[in-house]
């Protein structure tokens, strides 16, 4: 996986850190650019640890599998894109909004939340051998900017755009996990 596939990646995976950080922003209401960086960094640094940890776990793994590593990435891709595109699609406009709290005990729930999916991408990363301290900077610095762009974005224009962020991610994890199997199998 090249720069432009883990660009794609780190945009896909950030969207659920987006959503959430658009409703955190509603929540807020007037904000400054302390709360967008404070948000954005409880979002990036998971979203950097948690795919982290995932390749470190998927080592252990990688040489007992790699003869269907592909179809092990595909996979999980696949599920975590389906389930974001399945959430963005039966998502109710009048959900209850987020606390508007950024204190530690109210930021570390949803930013586990939102990058548990990045931990079963990190464990692809192990089978595809993905440069991984680049890769974790990239989806961290991505998810970072996105996020904090997604308070502001709340402050202004409401949740509606956060059922939309979700289904864009999950279609492009979706297509991340077909062009790995594709590449797997030889077919590009």
């Amino acid at each position: 996986m090249g720069t432009a596939g883990i660009l794609l990646l780190a945009v896909g995976l950030s969207m659920d850190a987006f959503a959430v950080s658009v409703c955190k922003g509603l929540s807020l209401g007037r904000i400054k650019l302390k709360h967008a960086c404070i948000v954005g960094a409880w979002f990036g640094s998971f979203q950097a640890l948690m795919p982290l940890i995932g390749y470190f776990l998927g080592s252990v793994f990688s040489q007992l599998v790699s003869e269907v590593d592909h179809w092990i990435a595909c996979g999980l891709l696949t599920i975590i894109g389906g389930n974001m595109v399945r959430e963005a699609l039966s998502r109710s406009d009048d959900e209850e909004l987020p606390d508007p709290s950024l204190s530690p005990s109210v930021m570390l729930l949803p930013a586990v939340a939102t990058s548990i999916d990045a931990l079963a991408v990190g464990v692809t990363f192990a089978f595809l051998n993905v440069p991984v301290f680049k890769a974790v900077g990239i989806i961290g610095v991505m998810t970072f900017i996105l996020s904090a762009i997604g308070v502001k974005l709340g402050s202004l224009c409401g949740a509606k755009y956060k059922s939309k962020a979700e289904l864009v991610g999950g279609i492009v994890l979706i297509i991340l996990g077909l062009k790995i199997l594709a590449e797997g199998l030889g077919w590009l």
